[in-house]
């Protein structure tokens, strides 16, 4: 299993258009704040010594959430080509069960979807430290390497159930291209969920990987928000949080970060489980 996640995970980083357009939405989030987003958000905003800190984190936590889901598709692509070149053929003839197969395409997956956004986490360091932003502390980091491990087990799980019904590489690439294209708004990152209509604020509530971008914004804006909302009304600074995606509600109830991380959990489960269902082995071409 190790050496196919290892060979997988080659091909996938020799593939510099693979690694290009895995990337292309948080190229294109990076873009939306910087020309549109970012200024329609300071404008409804006051003055305060962290506006520029409050903002910077709530892009960076866009960029993570998009990262985990867009880079572990991009590497299944690899198990769609080999089934496409009956390379996969050649594997179902050897002695390997099918189910270490499986679990060498999704561990590599799951890796690269890791190394990826935590080459992420580094590099929001630098845009703080070149923004003149305080550091993401000890805390906020192994926080956040845990809401990517969680958010890539989701996307991971989820893929391997979708992946199965790929037959060639250009309806994975058609697929990654509007998974990719509509994952920004699903998360309530291209727009704050707020200046969306409710019926849609809740279908997001319903997509996990929202939950992954709450749990980022929490961690990452939590300092800026403290000092935004000091000695401010309680209702203000809730809708300021609801309208950001920083807190999800069920009713008239704030909804606990533990029911997201429950909700990440709980939905990889889920996916495991009916791509278990959806026929246990890999199938030819």
């Amino acid at each position: 299993m190790l050496t196919l996640a290892k060979r997988n995970m080659l091909l996938y980083f020799r593939d510099r258009s693979a690694v290009f357009f895995s990337l292309l939405s948080v190229a294109i989030l990076i873009a939306v704040y910087v020309f549109f987003l970012g200024d329609l958000i300071a404008d409804g905003m006051p003055e305060f010594p962290g506006r520029k800190g409050l903002l910077l984190t709530w892009v960076i936590a866009g960029i993570f959430a998009v990262t985990s889901i867009t880079t572990t598709l991009a590497a299944f692509g690899t198990y769609v080509e080999d089934r496409q070149r009956r390379t996969l053929d050649d594997f179902l003839v050897t002695p390997l069960k099918r189910s270490v197969l499986t679990g060498g395409y999704l561990l590599s997956s799951l890796a690269i979807g890791l190394i990826m956004t935590f080459t992420a986490l580094v590099a929001a360091d630098i845009m703080l430290l070149a923004a003149g932003q305080p550091l993401l502390t000890a805390v906020q980091l192994l926080q956040s390497a845990g809401i990517i491990a969680l958010s890539v087990l989701s996307a991971g799980s989820l893929f391997l159930l979708l992946v199965r019904f790929f037959r060639t590489s250009n309806a994975c690439a058609a697929a990654s291209t509007l998974i990719g294209t509509t994952i920004g708004f699903l998360a309530g990152i291209y727009i704050p969920i707020g200046s969306l209509p409710g019926y849609l604020q809740s279908v997001i509530q319903l997509v996990p990987v929202s939950h992954a971008a709450l749990l980022f914004r929490q961690v990452l804006m939590a300092p800026y928000l403290t000092d935004a909302f000091a000695g401010a009304p309680a209702a203000k600074s809730e809708q300021f949080h609801e309208a950001l995606g920083i807190t999800f509600h069920l009713g008239d109830t704030a909804l606990n970060p533990l029911f997201s991380v429950l909700y990440l959990i709980g939905s990889a489960a889920l996916f495991f489980l009916v791509a278990g269902l959806v026929p246990k082995r890999l199938k030819r071409s």
